[in-house]
């Protein structure tokens, strides 16, 4: 059982609700680094309690370090945080390195238990829930809790979102997805492309703090390896979609997991239908799964604090 730095809190707030602002440089919150893990990987340790659970947050496809800069600063009063750049993400250049989701969960690992220390809470976000489950499976006694945030995760898909589904459909295609993002990329360039990310998300630009989505625009403009980084997201969507094809592997890797769950879910989420969400929470009826009304596929850019509040009420939970 955790120590009692959250049980005090009065449900419904979140203490020590940090200041959005960046720093005067316009970086990130924290120490940003890159460590060699079978490749460069990019980084963030937002600092935090030393004495509290470490936290290790892990982004979603296409997403990076900076979906959880919003979330990051409302836990370090309570945990000892760390955010990384999956290889073809964020600022973590692939090289020659596959990227397909298990191959980043060989990363993840690496990760757990040379940089952030083991065992840790994975809180995972769409492609990164995956990844923290599958951990969770490979090397149980490194991963104390999940939060498992809008997962991408087997379950009762019902209509696609039509636009969603013609995006995966033409990225699932050999040849015509690297078109694709080439296209896209001509025609909306870095910030047409991180808007048009963020609403297909269900998050609107206006209400974020401009200087983040800024930070976002110039992290596409720093990619050094283009293509390398066009390849990697394919690699690691088509990884994505055969898991969620045949997902045998992952109802294993499910069934397995014995660690306190946190399961939060967007109910406007366009990627990943809230329907998962609720068959997941009816199979395993011992998660504590708490339903975001108005929220898409990032509650942690969406509803920071909301977000905030809900893991540290949860964190108690964890036996350290």
């Amino acid at each position: 059982m955790a120590s009692s730095r959250a049980s005090h809190l009065p449900r419904g707030t979140v203490p020590c609700v940090a200041d959005r602002t960046t720093h005067g440089d316009g970086g990130t919150r924290g120490i940003s680094g890159t460590v060699d893990l079978g490749g460069p990987v990019h980084h963030v340790d937002y600092g935090g309690r030393e004495d509290g659970p470490v936290v290790v947050l892990v982004h979603g496809l296409g997403g990076s370090h900076l979906n959880w800069d919003l979330l990051a600063p409302l836990l370090t009063p309570y945990a000892r945080v760390h955010a990384l750049d999956l290889p073809g993400f964020g600022l973590s250049e692939p090289g020659r390195r596959l990227t397909g989701v298990r191959d980043n969960v060989a990363v993840l690992d690496r990760f757990v238990r040379e940089v952030a220390g083991a065992p840790a809470v994975l809180v995972g976000n769409s492609m990164g829930g995956m990844i923290s489950v599958l951990e969770a499976a490979r090397s149980p006694a490194k991963v104390s809790g999940l939060v498992l945030v809008d997962p991408a995760l087997p379950g009762p898909r019902g209509r696609p979102d039509p636009r969603v589904a013609a995006n995966f459909a033409l990225y699932a295609v050999p040849g015509v997805g690297e078109r694709r993002i080439a296209q896209r990329r001509a025609q909306l360039g870095a910030r047409g492309t991180v808007l048009e990310t963020m609403r297909l998300c269900g998050v609107d630009p206006d209400r974020l703090p401009p200087e983040l989505v800024d930070r976002s625009v110039a992290l596409v403009d720093q990619r050094q390896d283009v293509s390398g980084m066009d390849r990697a997201f394919l690699t690691a969507t088509r990884s994505l979609l055969l898991l969620l094809a045949d997902p045998r592997l992952l109802r294993r890797a499910l069934a397995g997991v014995d660690v306190p769950v946190l399961l939060l879910h967007g109910d406007r989420d366009r990627l990943v239908p809230v329907s998962v969400a609720r068959d997941l929470a009816r199979r395993y009826p011992a998660w504590r799964y708490e339903e975001l009304p108005g929220v898409g596929h990032v509650p942690q850019l969406e509803v920071p604090e909301r977000v905030a509040e809900l893991i540290l009420d949860w964190l108690p939970a964890i036996r350290r």
